[in-house]
């Protein structure tokens, strides 16, 4: 990849605007094959400190690349606005090619309020606008709220999953989210979907008795969405779970009188975020376990014709392919997402 870079120090949204529209006009001079690409806008906002490290995330979500970048960085105590627009291409000796942009903004915290107005001439306007804050920063989302289409975010974020579940639900009344909680969840719904697919099997989802999750300590808001997805697809009668001396969750969801499921939600230990295990029961000890693995996951299935084990290649898409899912999704829309957060929220603890 080739880069065109410009930068400028105690700087407006007018000069960088025109710096992109420059910096567009002369490569696109040296070589008319060369176009710029026009899917998407992400905003970033983000505190300085860790500007390298969320920089860092963007650029590894692969071939999902925004179309045109902008980071803005907060800083304690700036007043000025200092900035850097980089354009990248592939310029093989002359041929066509897609442009991307990044900018990169250095603000303070008194910037935020009006953010609308500093990065308004700097966004595409035709294009979706997904707005990013990994490190809070309401001022900016309410500034920008107007002006955006998808908002992401991570429910796994908040200390508390029902604080976060319900910052979720906040935001999707004014535009579409996608949830980084929500997308760790994928493999294991896709994979429970095709287990109970076939006709045979799916009459026994009418007998389920348990439903077991494991999770990282930290991704309880991704078990509890997982656990609301089945909960909403099913037509369960959901419950509030309660929590068991710290030691994860436990509540029932009632498929009927007088059936009912136990639900049981358990940290364990894990180095990434997400979910490590489920475990579906069904009549007569009938049990379907998936669990992490190397390369995939791993399946065990024990019914009255003994056990059975093997391996599902590919199934985990891994933490780090999770950011770049989310800004491919932001093209998309999950009808599933809506009712899995309400029961999910649902499902939060009691406070008995």
């Amino acid at each position: 990849m080739s880069e065109d870079v410009w930068s400028a120090q105690d700087t407006n949204p007018d000069a960088i605007e025109a710096a992109l529209r420059e910096l567009l006009r002369e490569r696109h001079a040296a070589n008319q094959g060369l176009a710029p690409a026009r899917v998407l806008t992400m905003i970033v906002i983000v505190d300085r400190s860790w500007k390298g490290e969320i920089a860092n995330r963007l650029e590894r979500v692969g071939r999902y690349h925004a179309s045109r970048t902008i980071l803005c960085a907060v800083e304690e105590g700036r007043e000025t606005l200092d900035a850097v627009a980089v354009m990248s291409y592939n310029d093989q000796n002359g041929g066509m090619g897609v442009m991307r942009e990044q900018v990169e903004i250095d603000m303070g915290p008194d910037h935020l309020p009006g953010l609308e107005t500093i990065v308004d001439p700097i966004v595409i306007a035709e294009l979706p606008t997904v707005l990013w804050c990994p490190h809070g920063h309401e001022a900016a989302v309410t500034a920008l709220r107007g002006m955006i289409d998808v908002m992401l975010l991570d429910s796994d974020d908040s200390p508390e999953p029902a604080a976060g579940l319900a910052r979720a639900e906040e935001e999707l009344s004014t535009s579409y989210v996608v949830d980084l909680a929500w997308l760790r969840t994928t493999p294991w719904r896709e994979r429970l979907a095709a287990s109970f697919d076939p006709p045979v099997r799916r009459a026994m989802l009418g007998s389920l008795d348990g439903f077991t999750v494991r999770h990282q300590a930290s991704s309880t808001a991704s078990a509890l969405l997982l656990t609301g997805w089945l909960c909403s697809r099913l037509g369960w009668d959901i419950r509030p779970l309660r929590s068991v001396n710290g030691s994860g969750l436990r509540g029932r969801a009632y498929t009927g009188r007088p059936r009912y499921v136990e639900i049981v939600l358990e940290p364990v230990e894990q180095d990434v975020p997400g979910l490590a295990g489920v475990t579906v029961v069904w009549e007569d000890g009938h049990t379907l376990a998936l669990d992490r693995a190397q390369g995939g996951l791993s399946a065990q299935e024990h019914t009255a014709d003994g056990e059975d084990q093997w391996l599902v290649l590919g199934a985990s898409r891994g933490e780090g392919g999770i950011l770049g899912e989310g800004v491919r999704q932001a093209h998309l829309r999950d009808p599933t997402y809506a009712p899995a957060l309400q029961a999910a929220r649902s499902l939060c603890v009691s406070s008995s």
